[in-house]
């Protein structure tokens, strides 16, 4: 952190923490194979996440134009729909669609998040670079381009949330969202390191939504869509600094009393476990099996796991233990009425019941008809969940970023079922193997559930090969997603 008289007009030099990123976006070259392979797999499961999202009207309700008839003729398509929109109104969809069903990819330490939320930006600003580009007789963006910019978003932000908790002082994670996608489509735009450190400080200057909306008792759908907007802020300030060339705030996180640091962050700078690399792209958990909070994804596999024993015995059931991550008791862990989707699937005891009752977990299992079988908040009524000290230990172990649960289920007669434990869920990097070839259903069902066939097609054919899928030029791959 910089030291300098509060009184001086003097422009400080730029924050050690906005010259890294400006340094790594810039001139960091992605080496690992793994990383490209996992960001290939990464953009087919956000963009099945978006085709899914279609199926829901309170989220195509945002996916259209600020106002009606504000469309962009020769825009941003957003994938899924007829509209062709602004690049920042265009990333506020996409990220939104990504996002919706809390389906997409996470990562988890001292802050959680979903790292392909960054998609709703990066996405956004290729497609309309790559048109501009082939109206005015110049070279596209590729897919491979969209891939590096994800590896360094999801770096950026995932790097961040190594060791800073951002929900600790109140403040939602899509903090993170805004600060990376800002700084890799402000490269993407042209801008070099100066305009990424104005940019990345006009980021930090906006300071962070609060988390009201994801905790009771305010629970709600704009969860579903604080990424989407965290990806329109973004690239507005990249358009600004790019295109408009609008001045920076070389001492936003430190400077005194205004700073970042002192305001939000209780005036202690920020910790960082390591360089930036490719390391969170490698490491990221995918979401395959369940739409739910990650938090609990092995809670819902153990759950499933005792469906069969269980499900003609719900009456019987006396208690029902959850251990879980401290993390989870204390984001998920929730009593009481739930009162809308948004609350049911971040309810740790919802999302155990309902696979123990109907041995399922959709997205569908969180609508209201659903929601009002009495069996399901009987049970929620019969459950303890508890920290086991383990599973938080190894959720915070650089080496393993487990996320333990455990389930059991104990019945009047004193019988009781075995304890069900699971350490980390299929989309972990452990069950990389395991885990793909259910992706990749996932993938093709949500496709098939939005698309004509023959478009399906195509956009298979595309993917199956990884040389043809990244030399692809970003709108030729975007236009397969159009209505």
């Amino acid at each position: 952190m910089g030291s300098y008289d509060i009184r001086s007009a003097k422009r400080p030099d730029p924050d050690q923490p906005l010259v890294d990123i400006a340094d790594y976006v810039v001139d960091a070259s992605i080496d690992s194979t793994e990383a490209y392979n996992t960001a290939r797999y990464m953009l087919m499961d956000s963009l099945g996440c978006a085709m899914l999202a279609m199926k829901f009207p309170e989220c195509v309700k945002h996916l259209g134009p600020m106002v009606p008839g504000a469309d962009m003729r020769g825009g941003v398509r957003v994938p899924g729909t007829s509209h062709e929109l602004d690049p920042a109104q265009a990333a506020f969809a996409i990220g939104t669609q990504v996002r919706w069903l809390d389906f997409n990819d996470t990562w988890l330490a001292a802050e959680w998040g979903h790292p392909s939320d960054n998609l709703g930006a990066i996405l956004s600003v290729a497609d309309y670079l790559s048109r501009r580009a082939e109206r005015e007789g110049g070279q596209p963006l590729t897919v491979r381009d969209v891939l590096t910019a994800a590896i360094k978003a999801h770096e950026i932000q995932g790097g961040y949330a190594l060791k800073n908790s951002f929900n600790r002082v109140g403040q939602d994670h899509v903090i993170l969202v805004r600060l990376a996608s800002t700084a890799v489509t402000t490269q993407m735009l042209g801008g070099g390191k100066d305009e990424i450190i104005t940019a990345v400080s006009h980021s930090w200057i906006d300071n962070g939504a609060l988390r009201t909306y994801r905790h009771a008792p305010n629970t709600g759908p704009r969860k579903s869509w604080a990424a989407g907007d965290a990806c329109r802020r973004a690239v507005t300030h990249a358009i600004n600094a790019v295109y408009k060339g609008v001045v920076g705030y070389p001492s936003a996180l430190s400077a005194k009393t205004w700073g970042f640091y002192d305001v939000a962050f209780g005036g202690k700078p920020f910790e960082f476990e390591r360089p930036f690399g490719s390391y969170v792209m490698e490491n990221v958990l995918f979401k395959i099996s369940f739409p739910a909070e990650f938090h609990a994804q092995t809670a819902v596999e153990c759950a499933m796991k005792l469906h069969d024993e269980v499900a003609g015995r719900v009456d019987e059931i006396e208690k029902i233990v959850i251990e879980t991550q401290e993390a989870g008791c204390r984001i998920i862990d929730k009593t009481g009425p739930l009162s809308n989707y948004a609350d049911r699937d971040h309810c740790i005891q919802y999302m155990v019941a309902v696979p123990l009752i109907f041995g399922r977990l959709t997205a569908a299992d969180y609508n209201d008809d659903v929601a009002a079988d009495p069996r399901i908040d009987a049970l929620r009524d019969r459950m303890e969940v508890k920290e086991n000290p383990q599973f938080t230990k190894d959720y915070f172990d650089a080496d393993k970023r487990y996320i333990g649960n455990a389930v059991q289920v104990f019945f009047k007669d004193g019988s009781s079922t075995e304890r069900v434990a699971i350490d980390y869920p299929i989309g972990h990097r452990k069950r990389r193997d395991e885990g793909i070839p259910v992706l990749l259903e996932k993938f093709e069902h949500a496709l098939r559930g939005h698309l004509p066939a023959h478009r399906v097609a195509r956009i298979l054919d595309a993917c199956r090969d990884s040389a043809t899928l990244d030399a692809m030029p970003v709108h030729r791959f975007m236009e397969l997603f159009a209505a």
